[in-house]
């Protein structure tokens, strides 16, 4: 996901993606435990948009 798509979001929208993504990447790291992702690209994919999603959390909370 792009920042430019995370920034336009809603704060209520972010929190719900947040729990969304968090959930779909403990999923991927269980199946890449149980045996090896086709793709493991997604999993650094996924982390890396949890981090720009509580990013914005975050500078959104700061100016508050």
């Amino acid at each position: 996901m792009k920042q430019a798509v995370i920034i336009e979001m809603s704060t209520e929208e972010l929190v719900g993606k947040l729990t969304e993504e968090r959930t779909t990447l403990s999923k991927l790291n269980l199946a890449h435990a149980v045996s090896p992702l086709e793709n493991p690209v997604q999993l650094r994919e996924k982390k890396k948009t949890v981090a720009r999603i509580l990013t914005e959390v975050r500078r959104r909370e700061l100016e508050a």
